[in-house]
């Protein structure tokens, strides 16, 4: 039986390995891009909602396509996973790997390529500023973000809401 190799998860962008395999200085890249995001965005969003929506969008689905594999989810963990999207596990594994890592830490799925997540756990290692957030427990993803900017989702506090259905019933009271 031959794997399909070429499947998105496996494609890689030319350079972006070396690029993932600095996570401290991606880090920082991420820590100023949040900060001019979060000071210009208002001010797109008022002057010109769609399109900058759409721009943004766009833009990062370009950028963080490359670099990443972004498969626009947003609700980017990025900084939280040491540069290494989750989101290009064949599982869609958003907390850690599966119980099929072979001994040398290749996927189970698709065996001649690292597994993310030993991958997102060495890279998260090189980091000072995140390093601690590879511990946290990611909220499922909210499928109705796919495609859209998580950079946005993020400023607007969406990619933090619980959607309608998701809630936890408290259990009923014993009288």
């Amino acid at each position: 039986m031959s794997l399909n190799i070429n499947l998105p998860e496996a494609q890689r962008g030319l350079g972006s390995e070396w690029l993932k395999n600095h996570p401290q200085a991606l880090s920082a890249v991420y820590d100023f891009s949040k900060r001019v995001f979060f000071a210009v965005y208002p001010l797109l969003k008022r002057v010109a909602p769609r399109f900058s929506e759409q721009v943004i969008t766009w833009g990062e689905a370009r950028v963080k396509g490359w670099m990443f594999n972004c498969q626009m989810c947003g609700q980017c963990v990025l900084h939280s996973t040491g540069m290494t999207c989750p989101m290009t596990c064949p599982k869609n594994l958003r907390n850690g790997p599966c119980g099929g890592v072979r001994a040398n830490g290749h996927c189970e799925v698709i065996p001649q390529r690292m597994c993310v997540w030993v991958q997102a756990w060495e890279r998260s290692q090189r980091m000072t500023t995140y390093a601690h957030e590879m511990r946290l427990i990611q909220p499922p993803v909210n499928r109705a973000l796919h495609n859209t900017s998580s950079w946005i989702n993020m400023y607007e506090k969406i990619d933090m809401q619980t959607p309608p259905g998701w809630e936890i019933d408290a259990p009923p009271k014993a009288h």
